[in-house]
C-alpha cells in the first residue's frame, strides 16, 4: 500500500513538474503525460525535451522547475565564486554539480535531471534549510564556469595533449629549425635535380622522376577507372535510436557568417534534445562573440570562448572545446558550411551499421563555382578530390587526407588519437595519417556540405599556402621517426603516403619547373628529339602527370554534371602555376612562421546561398 502511495505521489509530482515547466504551452495533464512518454521513448530527460521541443530555452524551463521545487535559480555562477580545480578534464562535459563559496556561504550550483529535481523537492519537505545552500543553473552555465576556472589546464591540454600522448607525431616537437631548413633545402634541391634531369644523367634519374610523377598519376587514373556510385545508405536510425551528437564550429572574425550558419544548424534533421552544437570562438573576436550571443536563445547552441593565446590555430580551438563535448559522435563544420539537413542522422546510421568505422567524410561541394575562374577551378578540384579520390582511398583502406570540415568521428576514437595537432596548419591531413597509423578506418559517405570558394587570388593564395605548408609539416613530423612510422602504418600504407604526400608537395613546384625547362630548351634550340627514347619518356611522364590531374578534375565535373565549369578548365596550366607560387610561399613560411594560420576570409561571395529545409 505504501509503495502504491509513493508511486502515485511520484507520478503526480512528475506531471506537476511538466505543467510547471511549460505553463501555457501544456494546457492539461493528458498532454503532460504524453510529454513524459515521448521523452522516455526518446531516452532523453524531460527537462531537455520541454526546453528544446517547445523552444522555451533551458533558462526559462529550469527557472520554472526551480520555482516548482522551492529552490533558487541563476543563469550565471559569479566569477568571483571559489570553484574547485578541474582535475579530470575528460569528464568535464558530464559535470552537473559544483560547490562554490559566495558571500561566505557554501552554495551547491547544480543542473539536476528531472528525477533528481523531484527527489530534491521531496528532501526539502523534511529539510527545508537545504534550500539556502542549493541553486539551480543551466548545465551550460556549469560548463562555462568550469572552463573559466580551469582555463590554464584546458589551454595546456589543447596545446600539449598530443605531445604527451604521442610525442613523435606533433609539429610542436618535431619541427625544430634545423629540420625545417633541411627539408626546404631538400625540397628545392629535389626540384632542381628533377628539372635538370633531362640535361644531366637523364637515364639515371629517369626512374626517380617516373616514381614521383607516374605513381601518383596511376593512383588518380585508377580512382577514375574504378569509380563506383555511392552505395545504398544503411537504414536510417529513428529518433529514439540516435545517440547524442556534438557539432564543433570554430570561428574567428566570422560575425557576418553567424546568421547563415545558425540557420543551417537549426535545419539539421536531428532530435534537438540530442544535439550539442558549440560555437568555438576566439576571445579576441568581439564582433563574432556578439553575433553568436544573439542566437544563444536556442538551447541547442552553446558558446565556448578560446583564450587569447598562441598558437592561433583552428586545431588548438577544437582541442580546447573537446573536454566539453557530450556527444557519442562529433563533427566539425566551418563558418561557411551548409550541410545536408540529414547529414548527422545519416552519419550516425553509418556508424551504427559498421562498428569498424571510426571516421567518415562527407563530400564538400563548392556552391559559388560559377562566380569566376578561380572558383570554377577550385570547384573542379573539389569535385575530383571528394567525389573520386577520397572514396577510392577509403575503399582501399589507404591513408585519407580528410577535409577540414564535415568529417564525422566516434568521439572515443578521436580522444584516443589525442585530438588534433594544435601546431599543424593542415590539421585534417595530419589527422588522416594518424588515424591510419592506429589502424582506424576512414571512409566517405553520400552526403554533401556546401562551401564557399575563395573569390580573389589573394584569398586563394593565403589558403593554398597554408595547405601546402601543412602538408610539409605532416610529411616531416611522421618521417622524423621513420621506423616507428613504418611499424605503425605498415609497408603498403607507408609507401602510399611517402609517394602520394611527397609528390603532392614536390609536384606543386614541378609543374612550373618542367614547363619552364621545356621552354628554355626550345629557346636554346634543343627541343626534345623524338628519336631519343629518353626525351620521349620524359615527355610521356610530363603528359601523364598533367593528364591524370586534369582527368580527375574533368571526371569530377562530369560526375556532378556541372557542365558550365568545363570551359574554365582550359586554364588549368595557370592554376598549376599558381600552386608553384603557393609552394614557394609555403616553404618560406615553414622557415620563418611555421605555425602561422593564414585565415581564409568567408562571406565574400556574391552568389546567393540557400539552406534546404
Amino acid at each position: 500500500m505504501e509503495h502504491s502511495d509513493a508511486s502515485s505521489t511520484a507520478r503526480r509530482d512528475a506531471l506537476g513538474l511538466v505543467l510547471a515547466m511549460l505553463e501555457d504551452s501544456c494546457p492539461d495533464v493528458a498532454m503532460a503525460a504524453r510529454i513524459l512518454g515521448n521523452s522516455e521513448e526518446l531516452g532523453v530527460d524531460p527537462i531537455d525535451y520541454c526546453a528544446r521541443r517547445f523552444g522555451l530555452g533551458g533558462d526559462v524551463v529550469l527557472r520554472r522547475a526551480a520555482h516548482w521545487a522551492g529552490l533558487g535559480f541563476s543563469n550565471a555562477i559569479p566569477p568571483f565564486a571559489g570553484l574547485p580545480a578541474v582535475r579530470r578534464l575528460d569528464l568535464l562535459a558530464d559535470v552537473l554539480t559544483v560547490r562554490a563559496h559566495v558571500g561566505g556561504r557554501e552554495i551547491v550550483f547544480c543542473a539536476p535531471s528531472f528525477d533528481k529535481l523531484m527527489r530534491l523537492k521531496a528532501a526539502l519537505r523534511e529539510k527545508p534549510y537545504l534550500a539556502r545552500h542549493l541553486c539551480i543553473v543551466p548545465p551550460s552555465v556549469i560548463r562555462a564556469a568550469l572552463a573559466r576556472s580551469g582555463t590554464d589546464n584546458l589551454l595546456a591540454e589543447a596545446r600539449d595533449r598530443l605531445t604527451r600522448r604521442w610525442r613523435n607525431a606533433s609539429a610542436n616537437v618535431d619541427l625544430p629549425v634545423h629540420v625545417r631548413i633541411g627539408f626546404v633545402a631538400l625540397f628545392l634541391g629535389a626540384t632542381a635535380v628533377v628539372a635538370l634531369a633531362p640535361y644531366f644523367f637523364s637515364a639515371l634519374l629517369l626512374p626517380v622522376v617516373a616514381v614521383l610523377i607516374l605513381v601518383p598519376a596511376a593512383i588518380r587514373i585508377a580512382a577514375v577507372l574504378n569509380y563506383r556510385p555511392p552505395p545504398k545508405p544503411p537504414p536510417l536510425l529513428t529518433d529514439a535510436e540516435l545517440p547524442a551528437y556534438t557539432v564543433l564550429i570554430p570561428l574567428r572574425d566570422e560575425a557576418g557568417m553567424v546568421p547563415l550558419l545558425s540557420r543551417a544548424m537549426l535545419a539539421l534533421d536531428y532530435p534537438p534534445e540530442k544535439l550539442d552544437i558549440k560555437f568555438v570562438v576566439e576571445a579576441r573576436s568581439a564582433a563574432t562573440i556578439e553575433a553568436v550571443e544573439a542566437v544563444m536563445h536556442d538551447p541547442r547552441f552553446e558558446l565556448v570562448l578560446i583564450p587569447d593565446a598562441t598558437p592561433y590555430t583552428k586545431p588548438k580551438a577544437l582541442n580546447f572545446a573537446m573536454p566539453l563535448a557530450r556527444g557519442e559522435h562529433l563533427v566539425v563544420y566551418d563558418a561557411e558550411d551548409i550541410p545536408d539537413s540529414d547529414q548527422l542522422r545519416l552519419a550516425a546510421s553509418h556508424f551504427a551499421a559498421d562498428p569498424t568505422l571510426d571516421c567518415i567524410q562527407a563530400e564538400l561541394v563548392i556552391e559559388n563555382a560559377g562566380e569566376n575562374a578561380i572558383t570554377a577551378l577550385f570547384a573542379a578540384e573539389y569535385a575530383g578530390q571528394f567525389g573520386l579520390m577520397l572514396p577510392f582511398l577509403g575503399r582501399l583502406h589507404l591513408p585519407m587526407p580528410l577535409g577540414g570540415t564535415s568529417n564525422h568521428f566516434r568521439t572515443a576514437a578521436l580522444r584516443e588519437l589525442g585530438h588534433w595537432d594544435a601546431y599543424n596548419v593542415t590539421e585534417d591531413a595530419d589527422l588522416g595519417v594518424r588515424l591510419s597509423r592506429l589502424r582506424y578506418r576512414c571512409d566517405t559517405f553520400a552526403s554533401e556540405t556546401l562551401e564557399e570558394a575563395p573569390i580573389t587570388l589573394d584569398a586563394w593564395m593565403v589558403q593554398r599556402t597554408r595547405w601546402i605548408k601543412g602538408w610539409m609539416q605532416t610529411f616531416i613530423v611522421h618521417n622524423r621517426k621513420v621506423g616507428d612510422f613504418l611499424g605503425d602504418i605498415g609497408w603498403r600504407n607507408f609507401l602510399f603516403f611517402e609517394i602520394y604526400a611527397g609528390s603532392l608537395i614536390l609536384s606543386s613546384l614541378l609543374h612550373t619547373v618542367f614547363v619552364a625547362s621545356l621552354v628554355l630548351r626550345g629557346l636554346l634550340g634543343h627541343w626534345p628529339h623524338f628519336d631519343d627514347h629518353v626525351d620521349v619518356i620524359y615527355l610521356g611522364v610530363l603528359v601523364a602527370g598533367y593528364g591524370a590531374t586534369a582527368l580527375v578534375f574533368l571526371c569530377g565535373i562530369i560526375r556532378r554534371r556541372t557542365w558550365s565549369l568545363l570551359p574554365w578548365q582550359l586554364l588549368q596550366p595557370v592554376y598549376w602555376f599558381l600552386h608553384s607560387v603557393a609552394a614557394l610561399r609555403a616553404a618560406h613560411q615553414l622557415l620563418v612562421r611555421p605555425y602561422f594560420w593564414g585565415k581564409t576570409a568567408h562571406g565574400r561571395t556574391r552568389a546567393r546561398r540557400r539552406i534546404s529545409l
